[in-house]
């Protein structure tokens, strides 16, 4: 049997990450090591290592890697903890394979301890850009580092490609974001409003806002823009999602706990967990904010996502995402925007970028199929484009 070791930090990659998880759990040949760490431990965000253990999975070993606060050096000691303690984990264990999503500082860290240890790492979501956060430098750091790579889209292929990597070694196979929001098992509208603590006939926007790492404004700055555009808009329910663990996070979660305290019509929840969060989108009137899920999932659903600020700026994204800068004016306008296109249903036709929900049967056969043929192992060299072709 190969061990085959997924680890995943937070809300988000884990709702990504659970459909390839159920394949390879699925797979006699396999042996899945899931691993937990970062916000998945910490009581603040909803202790969603719970999820997890709920939908069946056995997991391998939960690694805390917590510091106190949000602030930089907090999130570069979280790196640190996670290189020393997943080196221990890696010593013990010896997996024939780590399988790492995207772009957090965490995953620096546990990259780091298995690249060392000459670990082979398989990296999903690689090539992305996003110009406002300091995980743009991250993912592409993860991508160095791995020996087999698993990109949303062609020219997300292409540009791992570019950075060295042999094509034999990169592979276009869609995102898993879109398998789950098109394949997955949701509640039913009444269960959904049940859940989501909706008792009026208000129709309800989703809400998710991370800090922008890269951003000069402080993170309570960053989200005004958003909670005023929300105040002049009260004929909406929203559901308010917590932001992550970047630095800046917790004090915007204090400030949304504060205001929904203030707001009845504001509802706010650590963790929804994948399949009510799907559920909800399904429901939703449109998604505002700047979580990646605006980017790749919410799009299936043909409904607008409002993008705000630099966050996801360099992403590839479908007609339905309306983009707005960071300020009150615009944040408003694109509200409106939004409003307007869910009105008209202008994205019933639309078609997202990312595949078409085949992502976790793809990895899970090519990743098979490079255990099988030892090609994750040996010397990696760089690959150079011949650019006078």
């Amino acid at each position: 049997m190969w061990k085959v070791c997924v680890v995943t930090s937070t809300r988000a990659d884990y709702g990504i990450l659970s459909g390839l998880l159920k394949k390879l759990d699925a797979d006699r040949d396999i042996e899945l090591k899931v691993v937990v760490t970062g916000m998945h431990l910490m009581p603040e965000f909803g202790e969603t290592y719970k999820e997890i253990e709920n939908d069946g999975f056995k997991i391998d070993e939960k690694i805390d890697i917590s510091e106190k606060g949000d602030s930089a050096v907090a999130a570069s000691k979280v790196a640190a903890n996670a290189t020393a303690k997943f080196a221990e984990y890696f010593d013990k264990k010896r997996p024939d394979v780590l399988v790492i999503l995207g772009d957090r500082t965490e995953m620096l860290g546990v990259a780091t301890a298995a690249l060392i240890m000459n670990i082979p790492i398989a990296h999903i979501h690689g090539g992305e850009l996003t110009f406002g956060a300091v995980d743009d430098a991250v993912r592409h750091s993860l991508t160095k580092m791995s020996r087999i790579h698993f990109t949303a889209c062609e020219e997300y292929r292409n540009r791992v490609i570019q950075m060295g990597e042999s094509p034999e070694t990169v592979f276009d196979v869609g995102a898993m974001g879109v398998e789950n929001a098109l394949a997955m098992e949701k509640f039913d509208s009444a269960e959904v409003l049940k859940r989501l603590n909706i008792n009026n006939d208000k129709p309800y926007v989703m809400v998710t806002f991370h800090p922008e790492t890269q951003s000069i404004l402080g993170a309570m700055l960053q989200v005004q823009p958003l909670l005023k555009t929300m105040k002049a808009h009260p004929e909406y329910n929203y559901v308010i999602t917590k932001a992550n663990a970047d630095a800046g996070g917790l004090s915007i979660n204090e400030l949304w706990e504060k205001e929904c305290a203030k707001e009845e019509n504001w509802n706010l929840f650590a963790s929804l967990g994948a399949k009510l969060y799907l559920s909800a989108v399904r429901d939703a009137e449109f998604v505002i904010g700047n979580s990646s899920s605006a980017i790749l999932e919410v799009p299936s659903f043909k409904i607008p996502s409002v993008d705000i600020g630099d966050r996801q700026k360099g992403r590839i994204t479908a007609g339905s995402v309306i983009h707005a800068e960071n300020n009150e004016e615009a944040v408003g306008r694109a509200f409106d925007e939004a409003v307007k296109a869910r009105k008209e249903g202008r994205f019933a036709d639309m078609r997202s970028p990312f595949g078409d929900g085949d992502t976790s049967v793809r990895i899970h056969d090519i990743l098979k199929d490079a255990l099988k043929a030892n090609r994750l192992k040996g010397k990696k060299e760089f690959f150079d484009i011949n650019w006078e072709k």
